[in-house]
């Protein structure tokens, strides 16, 4: 009998196909679409965390790896790329610990901190306000500063939007002047506060709700510059927190946070980012998608107090959190990035799309060698680079960005996966897709096929639109487990692809076994 039960809680370990259709059949109404995907959701993120600014982002003028203006040439070239829409800094948890007068005036002259959050490093301060705000108006990105409400005061992060914003004969204008910058930058997103639950001070909802009232009402707009004021929300599962956001802050806030992580759990071992097993995958497909459920919870929520959405939810922190690669530093969070991770990227964007009404941003952690991020460099100081396949989903999916979200109809087989103690069983389907109209009127088409060693005929009808070309790109790879690094750069690269055949308003599309296409109908 103990045999039999070993054999069966095996048998339950593993992933199998719940139904199985004769063929995957997608209806897209290309003449149905109202809702525009805020290009907002492509947003990334940059904490004062490991190597992301120092060595990823900022390298200084006097640095021998190649630099503009101190930031490193491949890095910027590389986002720049991207459009990145929105770039969020200084943290997360370290946001809460940041003093910003430490980070202005000659940069010799600048205090030193300990980052009590992230490995007990020292930093010089050297990338501050002026360093990160030139840097967006480089790379032509919105701001989204996250305030310090843990251990900083109402009077500190007010003088803070003085100094960013104020045009006037103002003390903080002066001051900003007096360390180089005349013009007021315009800075729009302001995060009042970061997992104030948490690391940002452990609060409990009601009195972090009482706190961003009073912290709202001195965060003020300067000389046409606007902010958009986001709450401190919830980590994924805790819908009590938005509950009592809503009733006791309402509509003083224009957004309100979530985080998401897939992760394994967050005691103990999270996996290794590059060696798991075909289970491993699929559980990770099924927790990544479970973002969904969390959405419509909140939203649900929301809507009962903000029926018309006025106010928006903005998935702030998401990606996956693996173990930190062996031999570096404890509490840098450096991980590799694998096929695995884009598939997590991509169909978490899925996601979003259906929920623009709500969703007005999402900013993957992080943006440079810190969790699932877009580019890794070498943090011995090489000066080498390499790009994530989670670069290349968001650099096949710009497209999608203010363009028209379309409905459509799936029916493909349906994978039957492991899942935790909260969900004991998750279903994923084999195909995720996603489609919407771009401003010239072409149809951009996203498919992953997650299925490790089926291929997949898809039969696209395209309701509402004649067609007379159809274009794509494809990123696969040999091994789920597949990555990038600074001796092989391109195992995972995108490629041409060419197995989609267009008839009229008919497409039909071959997709190899963990593949990832997006297609351009005209």
């Amino acid at each position: 009998m103990k045999d039999f039960l070993i054999i069966i809680n095996l048998l339950l370990a593993t992933t199998l196909s719940l139904s199985a259709q004769e063929s995957t059949t997608i209806t897209i109404h290309a003449d149905k679409g109202t809702q525009k995907i805020h290009k907002e959701i492509y947003g990334q993120f940059a904490e004062h965390l490991g190597s992301c600014i120092y060595g990823g982002l900022w390298v200084g003028e006097d640095s021998p790896i190649p630099n503009v203006n101190g930031y490193r040439t491949d890095v910027f070239n590389a986002l720049k790329n991207l459009q990145i829409p929105v770039l969020r800094w200084p943290g997360g948890c370290f946001a809460d610990e940041y003093h910003w007068m430490d980070g202005i005036g000659p940069r010799d002259k600048r205090p030193k901190m300990q980052n009590n959050n992230w490995g007990g490093t020292i930093e010089d301060n050297s990338f501050g306000t002026h360093e990160f705000l030139n840097l967006c108006e480089m790379l032509g990105c919105e701001p989204y500063i996250s305030g310090n409400v843990g251990s900083g005061t109402v009077e500190e992060l007010a003088k803070w939007v003085e100094y960013m914003t104020s045009d006037g004969d103002t003390p903080m204008a002066k001051l900003r002047r007096q360390n180089g910058r005349d013009k007021a930058w315009k800075v729009k997103f302001l995060g009042v506060g970061n997992e104030s639950w948490g690391c940002g001070g452990n609060m409990r909802p009601e009195y972090y709700s009482d706190l961003y009232r009073r912290y709202s009402v001195y965060c003020r707009n300067y000389d046409g510059n606007h902010l958009y004021k986001i709450a401190s929300g919830a980590s994924d599962y805790d819908y009590n927190w938005t509950k009592v956001l809503m009733e006791n802050v309402g509509h003083r806030m224009n957004g309100v946070s979530l985080h998401y992580y897939t992760v394994t759990g967050w005691s103990g071992s999270k996996g290794s980012a590059i060696n798991f097993n075909d289970d491993d995958y699929y559980w990770t497909l099924g927790k990544c998608l479970e973002i969904e459920d969390v959405i419509n919870k909140h939203s649900k929520i929301m809507d009962e107090k903000d029926p018309k959405k006025q106010i928006g939810l903005l998935v702030d922190e998401w990606g996956t959190w693996w173990d930190e690669e062996p031999g570096t530093i404890s509490g840098h969070l450096y991980q590799q990035n694998s096929m695995r991770d884009a598939f997590v990227a991509a169909l978490t964007l899925n996601v979003f799309h259906k929920h623009t009404d709500r969703i007005r941003m999402a900013n993957i952690a992080q943006v440079v060698n810190v969790l699932q991020s877009m580019i890794l460099t070498d943090t011995k100081g090489t000066g080498h680079m390499v790009l994530t396949p989670t670069y290349h989903v968001f650099d096949m999916y710009k497209g999608f960005m203010e363009a028209t979200y379309l409905p459509m109809e799936v029916k493909c087989d349906t994978i039957e996966v492991r899942g935790d103690k909260r969900t004991p069983v998750r279903k994923v389907p084999a195909i995720s897709t996603s489609a919407a109209k771009e401003s010239d009127g072409s149809i951009i088409i996203s498919l992953a096929n997650v299925s490790l060693d089926k291929e997949q005929t898809l039969d696209i009808n395209l309701e509402g639109v004649v067609a007379n070309s159809v274009s794509g790109r494809i990123l696969t790879c040999k091994n789920i487990t597949d990555y990038n690094d600074f001796d092989n750069p391109n195992v995972v690269t995108p490629s041409e692809f060419k197995d989609a055949k267009l008839k009229k308003n008919l497409l039909r599309v071959k997709i190899p076994a963990k593949s990832i296409v997006v297609l351009n109908v005209k």
